[in-house]
């Protein structure tokens, strides 16, 4: 019996793999991978006009009512297919790319989505704009009409024989042959009951990527913290759907007394979502192609609410005065929201005065003693009316001005004199709840934020320069927390070591207000150089807004409202894929990457000795 049930299997996958490779359009063994021309696209993107705010990332398949063969219907395949779209926030392309028989075609395909995203605008009909779009890409660079005439000849081979069709659908596809060959040609498509098969060089409609729980939750509860559980596969968002979740239907259940072996109270408590993270159900959610939600409705007044995002105040951070209101920029209104996000100052509970790690100790001593010698140092003055040495550049200028009858008073000499230091740091560390991620089976990234800040700390109080030290986290826009570890009127010493040895990861990394109160802060010194250093291992994020463009939008105008007052911006960051966003919000120079996390304690002293040269 077992043996046949095996047979059976076997039978069944092996059916499974050929009636789907004989179905499928697509040629396997010409696949390109999105992810191998991930970076040239964004760059294509981007020098061709697109906004430097949006991403380039994959795209999920889109059902489609296409008119299929027999043997698509008997396989089941060819119900979504992936396509190309864009809106203000999103570039999405296909995963992977096996349109065409030869690699080099689909290669130029993606080149080419990328060119009509970056040359797109609101879509009003899908194939009157593409047709403009593509018009107006083939006029400004005459050179790409070749390939795109490859492009669509290799494609129409490929496409359905209008003959072979209905008379609607065999009217609509030539007019979209037509359209393809001669882009602005065709104005008046007819109509047709079934979706033409998909144009692979055509943008299509975007699709709404909201998580559509979160935004009936918003309405109805301002006050609700919780978010979706992320998906792990990068790049690639899941369609949902609202379905009614009625227990009250639920079939029959039977059950043993006998086999009940204890007895507990039942609470129900309605929390929409459960804080652990299951492994399990991460790996399912990759394999589904749309994920239904449900959410039990309850009165208000009917259950008990309780708040499990923030500790409670016994155990939290000791807040510091009154809170402070900050403007955060709307990159879709193009304008600044006053008094839109609320920031409070905070003290690291439980911290006490505590020296420096052992394990730290001989770093620091080296670091210390580099630092020393800047304090320490001396610099040579040119062109002075006497001193020690004879400026010999300045002797030459004088000797060929007298050749040529034009002899001015200058000075001859060099003096050396004490180098004073004339600058003000502040170091913002991101404190996110990703630093509690391990870096190793020893090491999470907090622990290596935390002993950078410890070094940071020494080699600067070594130097004698004026800094503080503050760490930040968010939990949507009214709970902005920044961690005072050092201000600029504090001395650094145990005190400061214990607060920065007490840190805790925290919640999510509103950038933004963060930099702002910063530049606040740093705005009062009176030294003449200001530098901003800011440590994090990732993007800005939220749960509300603040996710995605919107994120990267404000920490870039919060950046350039810092220079503005005269301050120095500089991002730190572990984040691998930091290149993707950085230089767009910091510049392609204020910024540096440390691709080997654990060296971030010794690097950081370092960046900010080459930032602080003469």
């Amino acid at each position: 019996m077992a043996f046949t049930i095996e047979v059976e299997e076997w039978v069944g996958s092996v059916w499974h793999r050929f009636i789907t490779r004989r179905a499928s359009p697509d040629f396997p063994e010409a696949s390109v991978a999105l992810e191998s021309m991930h970076r040239p696209l964004s760059v294509l993107f981007r020098a061709m006009g697109g906004a430097s705010g949006i991403g380039v990332e994959a795209a999920n398949a889109r059902d489609l009512m296409l008119r299929r063969n027999l043997l698509q219907q008997v396989a089941g395949t060819c119900k979504q297919l992936p396509v190309a779209w864009c809106d203000a926030s999103n570039l999405r392309l296909p995963q992977s790319l096996a349109v065409y028989p030869e690699v080099s075609l689909n290669q130029d395909l993606y080149r080419w989505l990328a060119l009509l995203a970056a040359q797109a605008g609101e879509m009003r009909h899908w194939a009157r704009d593409n047709q403009r779009w593509t018009q107006a890409i083939l006029e400004r660079f005459p050179a790409m009409r070749p390939r795109y005439e490859r492009l669509v000849e290799a494609h129409l081979q490929l496409r359905p024989d209008p003959d072979t069709l209905p008379r609607a659908e065999s009217a609509l596809e030539r007019a979209i042959c037509q359209a393809l060959r001669e882009p602005g040609s065709v104005t008046q498509f007819p109509r047709s009951e079934v979706a033409p098969w998909p144009l692979p060089m055509w943008l299509y409609p975007a699709e709404n990527l909201g998580v559509p729980q979160a935004t009936e939750l918003a309405e109805e509860d301002p006050d609700n913290n919780l978010q979706a559980p992320p998906v792990e596969r990068k790049g690639m968002r899941k369609r949902a759907k609202r379905v009614e979740d009625s227990t009250s239907k639920g079939g029959l259940m039977l059950f043993r007394l006998e086999n009940l072996f204890s007895w507990s109270e039942h609470v129900e408590l309605d929390r929409q979502g459960d804080d652990s993270e299951n492994e399990d159900a991460s790996r399912v959610a990759e394999d589904l192609d749309e994920i239904a939600m449900s959410r039990q409705r309850m009165r208000k007044g009917g259950g008990l609410k309780l708040h499990l995002d923030l500790p409670p105040t016994d155990v939290d951070d000791i807040p510091l005065g009154e809170g402070v209101k900050l403007p955060e920029w709307d990159y879709r209104k193009q304008r600044m929201q006053e008094d839109f996000v609320s920031l409070q100052m905070m003290l690291p509970r439980g911290s006490e005065p505590l020296g420096l790690p052992l394990r730290l100790s001989p770093l620091a001593r080296k670091l210390r003693r580099q630092f020393e010698h800047l304090r320490n140092d001396r610099q040579w003055l040119r062109s002075q009316p006497q001193g020690s040495e004879l400026d010999m550049q300045a002797w030459l200028d004088f000797h060929v001005e007298r050749q040529h009858g034009q002899c001015a008073e200058r000075g001859l000499f060099m003096e050396q004199r004490q180098n004073r230091r004339d600058l003000a740091c502040l170091l913002l560390a991101d404190l996110s709840m990703s630093t509690d991620a391990h870096l190793d089976d020893e090491h999470k990234v907090i622990d290596v934020i935390t002993d950078s800040l410890l070094l940071f700390g020494e080699a600067l109080s070594a130097v004698g320069d004026e800094f503080a030290l503050y760490g930040f986290s968010s939990l949507r826009r009214q709970q902005v927390r920044m961690q005072e570890l050092k201000s600029f009127k504090q001395r650094y010493g145990d005190d400061t070591r214990g607060r920065i040895q007490a840190l805790k990861p925290g919640y999510y990394t509103r950038m933004g207000a963060a930099i702002r109160q910063a530049t606040e802060l740093l705005g009062r010194c009176k030294q003449r150089r200001k530098l901003l250093l800011l440590v994090t291992d990732g993007k800005p994020n939220d749960l509300d807004l603040y996710e995605g463009r919107y994120g990267v939008e404000d920490t870039r105008q919060a950046v350039m409202e810092a220079r503005r007052h005269g301050l120095l911006p500089f991002c730190i960051t572990i984040d691998q894929e930091a290149g993707d966003y950085l230089p767009y919000m910091f510049g392609a120079n204020g910024y540096t990457l440390i691709k080997e996390p654990q060296q971030l304690p010794f690097r950081l002293p370092q960046l900010y000795k080459q930032l602080t040269q003469p």
